[in-house]
């Protein structure tokens, strides 16, 4: 009989289905076998944001650029899905579709309708988000409905005092929060949410900006924690020196890889990302978007 493997969640080893599996080996952020095969599509319908990062400043036209946030056009519910009929008719190895921004995914109705469109017409397609986390709890059996199986989340501290100098501040349930307060709400939201989606079968990584004076040991708790909940895989990211963390000097492949090292001893760790655009299509690496962007429908 063939083994499958585990995740180990409160203790507590809890087998991965065929199913489950599927959607790790077709999927190019959660394994890298699958970035050489396999590819994946983001579509930028999510321009809304309801937490600012101080690390975060986001555009919607900088072609040249490849980082979380950037796209070139913001796109309806359905133009996302003739974008994905266009794409797909081309190329066959796109097996994963994902919004991923510019925004907050969750924080925009546009996802959810267009994630339902992408779905009921492609079913085999994998549908995959990532978020900040501060709305997945209240929006878990929304994407559950919708299909979507694959799930990142961004958290850069488990101790909201590190929080605190990473947030400028949350919106939640229409009202302003800041300083500790905001952490503490962002933090509490991000666990409760991933330990539905695990709950849920989804498969879940984590993604976390690694900020030189501020996380960048904090991460070994992040890792530890996550690995508890049974996260399938950790994603550290090296800060990309901006807006009010200008002034940072991000860390060096070198000390990012020994971190990861040390990490990997804890959890698995993605090594493979390339932080990408929030319109990116193609394989990792080998994006393709501005293929679809000049002679794509509406452009």
């Amino acid at each position: 009989m063939e083994q499958y493997p585990t995740a180990v969640v409160a203790d507590r080893e809890v087998p991965y289905d065929p199913e489950q599996l599927r959607r790790i080996q077709e999927h190019p952020c959660f394994s890298e076998k699958a970035c050489h095969a396999f590819g994946r599509m983001h579509l930028p319908v999510a321009p809304k944001c309801n937490i600012q990062c101080r690390y975060c400043i986001r555009d919607f036209d900088c072609v040249n650029e490849s980082r979380p946030g950037v796209t070139s056009r913001v796109l309806t519910p359905q133009e996302a899905l003739e974008r994905v009929d266009e794409v797909l008719s081309k190329h066959h190895y796109i097996k994963v579709v994902a919004v991923a921004g510019p925004g907050e995914p969750l924080a925009n109705e546009e996802t959810f309708e267009t994630l339902r469109l992408v779905g009921e017409k492609y079913p085999h397609l994998i549908l995959c988000i990532s978020t900040n986390g501060l709305l997945l709890p209240d929006r878990i059996e929304d994407l559950d409905r919708i299909g979507v199986t694959n799930i990142t989340v961004t958290l850069n501290a488990v101790d909201p005092a590190i929080g605190e100098q990473i947030y400028d501040y949350v919106i939640y349930k229409g009202k302003r929060h800041e300083g500790l307060e905001a952490a503490q709400i962002l933090l509490e939201n991000q666990l409760r949410g991933i330990e539905e989606a695990v709950r849920r079968k989804k498969i879940v990584k984590v993604n976390t900006v690694l900020i030189p004076g501020i996380n960048d040991r904090h991460v070994f708790d992040i890792a530890r924690k996550i690995k508890s909940m049974g996260v399938f895989i950790h994603n550290v990211m090296p800060l990309i020196p901006q807006y009010k963390f200008a002034h940072i000097k991000p860390p060096t492949p070198e000390e990012k890889r020994a971190i990861q090292d040390e990490l990997n001893k804890i959890i698995k760790q993605m090594r493979h990302c390339r932080q990408c655009r929030s319109d990116a299509i193609g394989r990792l690496g080998c994006d393709i978007q501005q293929e679809f962007e000049k002679g794509g429908k509406g452009s």
